[in-house]
């Protein structure tokens, strides 16, 4: 890294501490309604919410094994969280949307190429599977796209204002599984469950991974107050992980699932051990206290 780099990259940091700070120290101000509309499934009123929080990821991709699928739709992660723990590396516990709102919005993402892309039909030697493989081939919608889900619940989402800031250790943790639709795949196939999670300890400064793998750096993007220092905006975050590991997919093809898993899972290289995945999420956040997003 230069001189001038790293000049640079601290001076951001510091913008991006000071932003914070003033957030956490703004409890008043004329603002106008419209902007804080984004935190309206914040549990603004529950007193364990230190801060709101709303990041859009509307960039980045996810490499599954084999196959990588580009974030196109914009996803979004809602809710607060609570006071920084510094006996726990400055980690604060999450709290999930309220309203009815799901935490993490399930927003499908067109794998390239389709199902097509993915599946060699004429490949796969049992004969059930692979008729019904190019029937669903003849189809055309034969799209298949991948939908990226929470596998825990919300509180089991970690996150840290620290390290975001600092570009450095575990800035958001997410418990994750992702899901492949399609005709033929059905609604019901899953990389990962509830009980065989896909972790990503996301970070915004660089990741140790295991090879094939190498180091990628993340950001915290460039800080920026508004609505009088009551909403503090991050533009070009990135949060990435590229150490993960994916289990086997499970569930595909409904009814003949147990001859179509291995299939998918011979295709797409799952599972999949760490050093061989890679998530890098594009977002822009907006953070507000609850005493700004209830009083306007």
């Amino acid at each position: 890294m230069s001189i001038r780099h790293a000049i640079a990259r601290r001076g951001s940091l510091m913008v991006a501490a000071v932003a914070l700070i003033v957030l956490g120290l703004a409890t008043s101000a004329s603002a106008h309604s419209g902007e804080f509309a984004k935190f309206n499934n914040c549990p603004s009123t529950n007193p364990e919410v230190f801060k709101c929080l709303d990041s859009v990821t509307h960039g980045g991709y996810i490499l599954l094994g084999k196959r990588n699928t580009p974030i196109v739709n914009p996803v979004t992660l809602q809710g607060g969280y609570t006071e920084t723990n510094r006996e726990k590396k400055f980690i604060s516990k999450f709290i999930g949307a309220s309203n009815g709102a799901a935490t993490l919005t399930p927003v499908a993402q067109p794998v390239p190429g389709g199902l097509a892309n993915i599946i060699n039909c004429k490949a796969i030697s049992n004969i059930f599977v692979r008729v019904a493989c190019e029937l669903a081939l003849e189809n055309p919608l034969d799209g298949v796209n991948a939908t990226l889900e929470l596998a825990k619940p919300a509180s089991e989402i970690e996150i840290s204002e620290f390290n975001v800031s600092a570009e450095e250790g575990v800035a958001l943790k997410l418990p994750v599984k992702v899901r492949l639709e399609n005709p033929f795949l059905g609604s019901s196939c899953y990389v990962g469950s509830s009980s065989k999670p896909i972790i990503w300890p996301l970070t915004t400064g660089e990741t140790t991974p295991n090879l094939p793998n190498k180091t990628i750096f993340g950001s915290s993007g460039k800080a920026e107050l508004k609505e009088g220092a009551l909403i503090a905006q991050l533009n070009g975050n990135e949060l990435v992980e590229n150490n993960w590991s994916a289990p086997e997919a499970t569930g595909c093809g409904g009814v003949l699932s147990f001859l179509v898993d291995p299939v998918i899972n011979g295709i797409l290289g799952l599972p999949a051990k760490s050093g061989e995945n890679t998530a890098i999420l594009k977002n822009t956040i907006d953070i507000a206290t609850p005493a700004a997003v209830n009083a306007h």
